[in-house]
């Protein structure tokens, strides 16, 4: 009771919170616009005319109307997309740039896949893992970063300009509904189980707060300072809840409190999937090791490390997995170029000198050169120096020193978990950090011109495409686990991840969005379609909070059943919505 009662104290504190900002925020001044719904209103000014006017145009006057309308910029990014669309291709091919954005898109997903999987993940396990964090700590912090990454970031992005804040929206509430209707009822078909009942229900009743303070927000319209640090303190106190509930049931099983330790991955999944980047003859097995010892030469050692393919493994997957291969290798390679990996399940921590050394310098040329656009790195220093240049020189100075200093055998102090920083580790979090942030960015970009082009609103295109992208990867490992024997963690990751994504995702998206321009975060929700998206994930919610007690945690193939079809019908809604087949009765 100690923890519900909490729980209900914090929900309760929350609203009041939410309602005394409400009473309050006329007095904040006048608040920033993002738009929820279908048009941007802008940010401190009048926008003018919407980029979805450009459709109305006669070909001949659309370029001139996407280069002279302020809403068509796009904010961010390397790729000027609608630009692309209206002034490069004539529009006669149209249909070719669409297509063309349509598999550029695809391939974003791809690279925010890699990046987190097999650069991003690893080195939060070896922050973590030096941090000595227990697995209920790591999971619900670091695990859940990590698994929810692309989600948040482009929830960071989308909620950074007011024109693609209904992106945001349609992702998070979009994302929630698939996870916790197609990926739970999918789980429930595949191993039908019974789940664990107090995680269970600690982690429902945490989202429909969540959801409902959502909901709030967007009745009343804006989201003040206090709200959105009202979302990451919210988060703060469900990890405090989740470790308290943890050391409460084990000291009543009589086992005491865990014991801080390593936190290592439950469930391992396929080889591919847990090959570190840069592996060595070594890791191979026994039979491809060498008969007689020898020490590597540092050519030898950068190269293979740099190659992203196994040729052992080459030869004995099927075709469409050498095929995605393909696709996958010059992402991987450049991420192995620029992103270092420490990977504590190794003997030397995955320590390879040369490469490492070369991380050094490109490394935090990438942070600068992704940082606005590249604007930081191009910027010069008392108009003569660049700062690209300065970094280059820093790092190859630093590398320089750090080559002469160490040895290709054995991983350095700075490498190893023993020395509190991990300075690899902490760069490479950031360099794929700044990785996923870039295509993140990209990504928002080519919804909005996608939308502009076809008229869609943000929200039905976060709700689909971008919620869809951002859950096919916990869609299919959470099926995976599933079908190895795991259903109830399986099940319990919809949940938890997922509660991650909604309180920081809007907590963080907001409260940075107030850094650059005031104190009150303005949504406006002019779209029928917002109110059924917050709706249906309440009401499924609501369902799944009745249904599984009622059936005393035992989920089988009619539960699983009922949440797709839900989750199809409230797409058929959501779409018959948008094309205003379903629309509000004119008064």
């Amino acid at each position: 009771m100690g923890p519900l009662w909490a729980l209900r104290v914090a929900g309760a504190l929350s609203v009041a919170g939410v309602l005394a900002g409400h009473d309050g925020s006329q007095r904040a001044g006048q608040p920033a616009a993002l738009d929820a719904g279908t048009r941007g209103d802008g940010v401190g000014h009048d926008r003018g005319v919407d980029c979805r006017e450009v459709r109305k145009r006669n070909s001949s006057e659309r370029c001139r109307f996407v280069r002279g309308t302020p809403d068509c910029r796009l904010d961010g990014g390397f790729l000027d997309y609608l630009g692309g669309a209206f002034c490069t291709f004539p529009s006669s091919l149209l249909p070719l740039s669409v297509s063309l954005y349509a598999l550029w898109l695809l391939y974003l997903f791809v690279i925010l896949g890699v990046t987190a999987e097999k650069f991003f993940c690893p080195n939060l396990s070896a922050i973590s893992t030096n941090l000595k964090l227990s697995h209920n700590v790591a999971g619900v912090t670091f695990l859940a970063f990590g698994n929810g990454a692309p989600d948040i970031f482009s929830a960071v992005v989308a909620f950074s300009d007011p024109r693609t804040a209904g992106l945001a929206v349609g992702a998070i509430f979009g994302a929630g509904i698939f996870v916790t209707t197609v990926v739970a009822g999918g789980i429930a078909l595949v191993k039908p189980f019974a789940a664990a009942s107090r995680p269970f229900l600690r982690d429902v009743i945490f989202y429909m707060v969540a959801v409902f303070l959502t909901f709030l927000v967007l009745y009343f319209g804006y989201i003040t300072l206090g709200e959105a640090l009202g979302y990451l303190g919210l988060y703060v106190f469900y990890v405090f809840t989740v470790v308290l509930c943890t050391w409460i049931h084990r000291w009543q099983r009589g086992d005491g409190p865990p014991p801080p330790g390593p936190w290592e991955p439950a469930i391992p999944t396929d080889a591919e999937e847990q090959e570190s980047s840069g592996t060595n003859c070594g890791d191979y097995g026994e039979e491809y090791r060498p008969l007689l010892p020898y020490h590597e030469t540092s050519l030898h050692i950068l190269s293979t490390a740099l190659s992203p393919l196994d040729k052992h493994k080459w030869r004995r997957k099927p075709w469409y997995w050498r095929l995605f291969k393909v696709l996958k290798v010059p992402v991987e390679l450049v991420l192995l170029l620029t992103v270092p990996v420490v990977d504590p399940d190794k003997d030397d921590l995955n320590w390879k000198r040369p490469l490492n050394c070369l991380h050094i310098v490109t490394g935090p040329l990438l942070c600068i050169f992704t940082l606005k656009s590249g604007a930081y790195g191009l910027y010069q220093i008392q108009g003569v120096f660049p700062v690209w240049a300065l970094v280059a020189l820093a790092g190859s100075v630093l590398a320089i020193i750090v080559f002469v200093t160490t040895h290709n055998e054995e991983p350095p102090k700075y490498h190893c978990l023993t020395w509190s920083w991990q300075v690899f580790a902490f760069l490479g979090f950031l360099s794929s950090a700044m990785w996923i942030n870039a295509a993140a960015t990209e990504l928002v970009n080519i919804l909005r011109t996608l939308g502009i082009i076809f008229e869609l609103s943000n929200t039905v295109l976060g709700l689909t495409l971008l919620a869809w992208g951002n859950s096919i990867g916990d869609t299919f490992s959470d099926l995976t686990m599933a079908r190895q024997g795991y259903p109830r963690m399986a099940f319990s990751a919809c949940f938890g991840g997922i509660i991650f994504n909604i309180l920081v995702g809007v907590g963080l998206g907001c409260l940075l969005q107030m850094t650059n321009s005031q104190m009150v975060v303005k949504l406006e929700p002019d779209s029928l379609l917002v109110w059924i998206l917050a709706g249906a994930l309440g009401l499924s919610l609501v369902f799944s909070f009745v249904a599984v007690p009622a059936q005393c945690f035992q989920l089988g193939k009619a539960y699983g059943t009922c949440l797709i079809l839900y989750y199809l019908v409230f797409l058929c809604v959501a779409l018959l919505t948008e094309f205003r087949v379903i629309h509000l009765a004119a008064t």
